[in-house]
């Protein structure tokens, strides 16, 4: 009975939220989500035909290197599955989530194209396992600057910031990423610890941008 009156309850949000006049801004959304992932295509693509050497890094010459495909992988892919029903359960934030997520997307691709740094010796690669094969087809591979791994987690933190269970869930999951994928060397620590404040300056500037679609999260 107590699920039946959740969905049911759930529904009636999406009814109320969706109504005809956001029904264009979600479709906006949408195009521009399609569109970020068209610019993540291209841009991984580019960056792989003119990458270059590698480049030296102070803390990479000086760690280990271990494989962290359980966290980096599966741990990946149960954050961005967790990201989605969490967003899908909330109908107020899904249209600022996936508009700010398309900016994210769209910028990060941007300076994938632009930054064409060979791949660190001894990289921990993604195996021939089912996950990691989802994981490739996805695309999550792609890119250094910045991190991923480190960026999405952190942008839902900022995004669920007002709900405390949430918000230290995920700043706590991009902590986690972010010690993963130094100690296996697929990413450079700039890619890292730059991560935060490009996060950051794209939630601002979504916040800034699409005005209205925060108000229905404060709203909540």
């Amino acid at each position: 009975m107590r699920s039946k009156n959740y969905f049911y309850h759930l529904f009636n949000q999406y009814k109320s939220v969706f109504t005809s006049d956001k029904r264009r801004s979600l479709y906006t959304a949408l195009f521009l989500l399609i569109l970020s992932m068209f610019f993540q295509y291209y841009s991984s693509n580019y960056s792989t035909a003119h990458s270059t050497q590698f480049v030296g890094d102070i803390f990479l010459d000086n760690m280990p290197t271990i494989n962290m495909n359980p966290i980096i992988v599966e741990g990946a892919l149960i954050s961005l599955a967790l990201g989605i029903l969490l967003v899908l359960s909330k109908p107020r934030y899904i249209i600022f989530t996936i508009k700010t997520f398309a900016i994210f997307v769209t910028l990060r691709s941007f300076f994938v194209a632009a930054t064409h740094l060979g791949i660190y010796p001894d990289q921990i690669v993604p195996s021939k396992g089912f996950f990691d094969q989802i994981y490739l087809a996805l695309n999550l591979e792609s890119g250094y600057f910045f991190s991923a791994h480190t960026g999405l987690p952190f942008l839902m933190g900022l995004i669920f910031v007002k709900d405390p269970f949430w918000r230290n869930i995920f700043f706590a999951m991009s902590c986690l990423f972010g010690v993963s994928v130094l100690l296996a060397h697929v990413h450079y620590s700039i890619d890292v610890f730059a991560a935060p404040f490009m996060t950051y300056s794209v939630y601002k500037m979504s916040v800034y941008l699409f005005k209205e679609d925060y108000k229905l999260i404060e709203s909540e």
